[in-house]
């Protein structure tokens, strides 16, 4: 009896090396400075050069490697401009995200959000980097998903990547745990200004954190440190505004 082979489409085969490779470096399994070589990867992942050339320039675009030469391709070293930057695009979109969703959430969403919770709680306690980093991922984008605001979703998705990667760097797992559940229970309150609030307090404090993990020193002045003077401490809230109105950050 005769059997045949599933032939992969050469774009699904694309799709597949580019996901296993930016895993590979959102997971620390390709470190910054890392020579990504076209042969030894077709090699391990079982395809030929062609799918693999082509997810190294896809990955080049979503910021993660760069070429260093014309024949020698790396990951990429983050710089704390490159934090800074990616932190302040984050602090503008989710702290709005989080005031729409406050106002929108339905039932479902909030027992989804719990679930992720719940999920986070025991790769916290297990000490699953990634699965951590996973779980607080798609926390991340249910919240951004209940606003309901496609346009917020598609400005923040080439740089989704990116984020993952710098956040998982952030190792204080404990303390990201109670900000995600004080960010929930805000959230859950309808409260938009509450919910604003603590976004905006945990965007600030994971910058700190995050800036700590990579370069071993305080953050210098930047997502972190630019509170406007009208607005009181996370409890209090900030003006209700949206962050285009706030001014420069």
């Amino acid at each position: 009896m005769s059997s045949t082979t599933k032939i992969e489409p050469i774009g699904a085969v694309r799709e597949r090396v580019l996901a296993t490779l930016r895993q590979d470096i959102i997971a620390g399994r390709l470190r910054p400075g890392d020579r990504l070589v076209e042969r030894e990867l077709a090699e391990r992942l079982g395809v030929s050069r062609v799918p693999v050339r082509e997810a190294i320039r896809a990955l080049v675009v979503e910021g993660f490697v760069h070429f260093e030469s014309a024949r020698r391709t790396v990951v990429r070293r983050l710089t704390p401009a490159d934090v800074k930057e990616l932190f302040e695009l984050r602090e503008a979109l989710e702290v709005y995200a989080a005031g729409l969703a406050a106002a929108r959430a339905t039932p479902e969403d909030l027992a989804e959000v719990e679930r992720l919770l719940d999920q986070a709680a025991t790769a916290t306690e297990a000490g699953d980097a990634e699965t951590i980093t996973d779980v607080n991922s798609r926390l991340h984008d249910r919240i951004i998903a209940m606003a309901g605001n496609n346009l917020l979703i598609e400005a923040l998705e080439p740089v989704a990547g990116r984020l993952r990667w710098m956040t998982r760097r952030n190792e204080e797992w404990p303390q990201l745990l109670v900000e995600h559940r004080e960010l929930y229970e805000a959230i859950a309150s309808g409260d938009p200004t509450r919910a604003k609030s603590h976004a905006l307090a945990h965007v600030r404090t994971n910058y700190r954190s995050t800036v700590r993990q990579l370069f071993g020193e305080d953050a210098e002045q930047g997502p972190a440190d630019q509170t406007p003077a009208d607005q009181g401490p996370p409890d209090q809230g900030p003006p209700d505004q949206s962050p285009a109105d706030q001014g420069p950050v």
